[in-house]
């Protein structure tokens, strides 16, 4: 037992791989570093199809912590349009809302000292989206877009500051806009419930994981018509026990920051397919990237997602163990 028990503890070490298979304001107070002016309001832009990006899809082979982004209004800007409230980006996240009524298209631009630039769509009900600041500390500008016609955006607001993150881990322990979740969740019960009395990182990520590997089928019909924008439904993806890889990441991901497991949903490429897998985080070993399990000896990738759809077939399982087919480009 004492050995199936370690076996399983290192088996399922770390990283997880999912997915389907699929900003002039009104400057208010400024507490979490220098504001600078930002995008000019009424300049039109060409975003270009880096605005619709394909979904990722892989059509391949007890007690929760849920630290709730919270818009406190000490460090905003804002217009009759939007509000950038970026008060707790030391928390690793900017908080984002539209103000201007009706039903337009709009979408968020977040970039960071690394210089990537992370596209979202934003909401349009008056209630705030929560974007994760995914490179850590440093320089930020957000930025809001109005749809003109066809690619051309408005620029309606934006945002320059300064974010000190609290720790590393803070933009990978609280719920976004991909990472969809609140206490309430079930989902987070569902993680409770499938790690009470486990304190190790690495025995609650082999919980989660195989519950999601057993119980969740894959989604091929949803694979097929998923259209750009899609963003996971945890609760519905848990009642149905199916979906695409993006489902399963966002799943996973949930479940494991409201057990207090830092988790990047990593968005890139396994060969030429856009697909999403997790990076998990454990005091024994670190990050660890792209899906990983120990066998004993080695560190290895492991996907659930394909693990799940292809039953674990020796010709997946080899694919997957292959780190060259797998390529970062987005973290969440």
């Amino acid at each position: 037992m004492k050995q199936r028990v370690k076996w399983l503890c290192a088996l399922m070490a770390v990283v997880m791989l999912l997915t389907a298979c699929a900003t002039s304001g009104n400057g208010a107070a400024n507490n979490a570093g220098a504001e600078n002016d930002a995008a000019v309001e009424g300049q039109e832009v060409e975003l270009g199809p880096l605005l619709d990006e394909s979904v990722p899809l892989a059509g391949a082979p007890a007690v929760s912590t849920v630290l709730t982004p919270v818009a406190s209004g000490k460090s905003v800007r804002n217009n009759s349009s939007a509000t950038v409230d970026y008060s707790n980006c030391a928390d690793g996240y900017v908080m984002v809302k539209w103000t201007g009524g009706g039903n337009p298209k709009l979408k968020v631009q977040v970039k960071g000292p690394s210089g990537t630039t992370y596209t979202y769509n934003l909401r349009t009900d008056g209630e705030y989206d929560v974007f994760p600041l995914s490179d850590g500390s440093g320089s930020y500008s957000v930025t809001v877009y109005k749809n003109i016609s066809g690619t051309k955006y408005s620029t309606v607001l934006g945002a320059n500051f300064s974010a000190q993150l609290t720790d590393e881990f803070a933009p990978f322990l609280r719920p976004n806009q991909y990472v969809n979740y609140t206490e309430d969740s079930t989902a987070v019960a569902k993680g409770a419930e499938l790690t009470a009395g486990i304190e190790d990182n690495l025995e609650k990520v082999a919980a989660i994981y195989d519950y999601v590997v057993k119980n969740l089928t894959y989604d091929r019909k949803k694979a097929q018509t998923v259209k750009s924008g899609y963003l996971p439904d945890i609760d519905k993806v848990l009642e149905e026990k199916k979906g695409i890889c993006f489902d399963y990441a966002a799943l996973m991901a949930a479940m494991l920051r409201s057990q207090e497991v830092p988790v990047k949903l990593v968005v890139g490429y396994t060969g030429n397919v856009y697909h999403a897998w997790l990076n998990v985080w454990s005091e024994e070993s670190g990050w660890v990237d792209g899906m990983i399990f120990f066998d004993g000896a080695d560190w290895k990738l492991m996907d659930p997602t394909f693990a799940s759809s292809g039953k674990q077939s020796e010709s997946i399982m080899k694919y997957i163990n292959n780190p060259k087919n797998y390529s970062a480009k987005y973290l969440y």
